[in-house]
């Protein structure tokens, strides 16, 4: 089978984006901090992109006013998400290499426990076109194709937006499946980047540009995957000044 991610690497910018993310990365998981203590970040990882994911999908951002518990459920679902998939050691990592569409129901299940009802939880629409594209997306980011690991991840994160599979939780989903391709592909192993505090800042940018992803059109495609990037990128910032502070 033909990879159908291939062409994407000759839209403009993407394959210098790409690499620039995937440098960026690498120099946060060189930080000495994070070569010994990267838990340290990722905790603190997991806790930024999950109020960031929550922000995104109209949730708060903070705990209550013990700080202990979220008030919110978006919020509590994301970071739900978070700690299953904090530092990269999750089996959900293992899940998502050789079931994928597994690891999608369970990051539902985290994500809209206080949304649905129990029976909805991880069960996408039944509806065939849904199906057909979630097994062909799934197939694609876990192996079938040889786009770089930064352009699956943002290809991930952009056709579960557009499909929106399960319905409440999918935003949240989204993000975490973005996140879980970085880990899984040895882009971001402990998951120090913070991604969703770039798309969180920008958030009218964040859902043009999805929608307009959504539409297949070549120049929006390259824009996403331009964004999604720069969001990695930005992201592994975020990990080095974590990793700064963390050093004092």
């Amino acid at each position: 089978m033909s990879d159908v991610l291939a062409p994407l690497m000759t839209l403009p910018g993407v394959a210098d984006a790409a690499e620039a993310a995937r440098d960026a990365l690498a120099k946060a998981h060189r930080h000495r901090t994070n070569l010994r203590n990267w838990p340290v970040t990722a905790a603190e990882s997991a806790i930024r992109g999950a109020r960031s994911s929550s922000a995104l999908d109209g949730g708060a951002v903070q705990l209550d006013a013990s700080g202990t518990e979220p008030n919110d459920p978006v919020l509590a679902g994301a970071l739900r998400v978070g700690q299953a998939l904090e530092g990269g050691t999750t089996n959900l990592v293992g899940v998502w290499q050789r079931a994928p569409l597994q690891a999608l129901a369970r990051l539902h299940a985290l994500a809209a426990a206080d949304l649905v009802d129990g029976d909805l939880l991880g069960r996408p629409r039944q509806n065939p076109e849904v199906a057909a594209r979630l097994d062909l997306v799934t197939r694609l980011t876990t192996g079938r194709s040889s786009a770089p690991a930064p352009v699956l991840a943002a290809v991930a994160h952009g056709e579960l937006l557009a499909l929106a599979p399960f319905g409440p939780g999918d935003g949240v989903v989204a993000r975490a499946v973005s996140r879980l391709v970085t880990m899984a592909t040895g882009l971001d192993p402990h998951g120090l980047g913070v991604p969703e505090v770039y798309w969180m800042r920008r958030a009218d940018e964040y859902r043009d540009r999805a929608q307009a992803f959504a539409t297949g059109d070549p120049p929006a495609v390259g824009a996403w995957l331009l964004m999604s990037c720069q969001a990695f990128e930005d992201g592994a910032r975020e990990a080095m000044s974590i990793a700064d502070a963390a050093a004092k």
